[in-house]
């Protein structure tokens, strides 16, 4: 997807990914136990699971492409009165670290194969071996709120340097507009669970 499509859904206000709290999938995985040491939130957005993260006192950055996003995601976090940590960076070509954890939240699934394949070289290098990284992605089937991934996808992507752990269906929670809205027999701007998966891999 082009990078402008991104900037421009945060300017106007119509981003279907941002419905003000964090993903279930999410909360579920730090309720597990599965969070842990200094944390990377890549597409992190306006912020939601930095900031329940630095609230719940992880060492945590959040960064995203969109300097719009990362202004909300500042502005989300002043509001909330939690100190979190944000900055524009491109998923593709990240510095910094190492990561113990990595929670992507529906980046992953934005990218075409080849993409897909740089991003996880990118996590590569700024994660330290042994490093757990999640990736809640939306699912290949309908009905969708935007791209879809196959589960064959992650034991493809997550080869050369990693070990792919295990690959769960769960749900992801979107704001469905216009004819997203129609397909899903929904009102306009109403919040729905899609299907999605939630991929974890360890470095090597």
């Amino acid at each position: 997807m082009d990078r402008s499509v991104f900037d421009e859904a945060y300017v106007a206000g119509t981003a279907p990914w941002v419905i003000g709290a964090p993903q279930r999938a999410i909360v579920e995985l730090e309720r597990d136990g599965e969070i842990g040491g200094a944390v990377l939130d890549p597409g992190c957005g306006t912020g939601e699971h930095t900031i329940l993260l630095a609230e719940l006192g992880y060492d945590v950055l959040g960064v995203d492409s969109a300097p719009r996003a990362i202004a909300l995601a500042e502005d989300n976090a002043a509001d909330r009165d939690v100190v979190a940590r944000f900055a524009v960076a491109d998923a593709l070509a990240l510095t910094g670290g190492p990561y113990d954890t990595v929670v992507d939240s529906a980046l992953f699934h934005v990218f075409g194969e080849d993409d897909q394949r740089r991003y996880a070289r990118s996590l590569h290098g700024v994660c330290r071996p042994g490093a757990t990284v999640h990736v809640l992605a939306l699912a290949d089937v309908e009905p969708a709120l935007g791209p879809r991934v196959a589960e064959s996808v992650f034991p493809s992507v997550f080869a050369d340097g990693w070990r792919l752990e295990r690959v769960r269906p769960t749900t992801y929670q979107g704001v469905a507009r216009g004819e997203h809205a129609q397909v899903l027999g929904v009102a306009d701007g109403e919040q729905v669970d899609v299907p999605a998966w939630l991929a974890t891999a360890t470095r090597l």
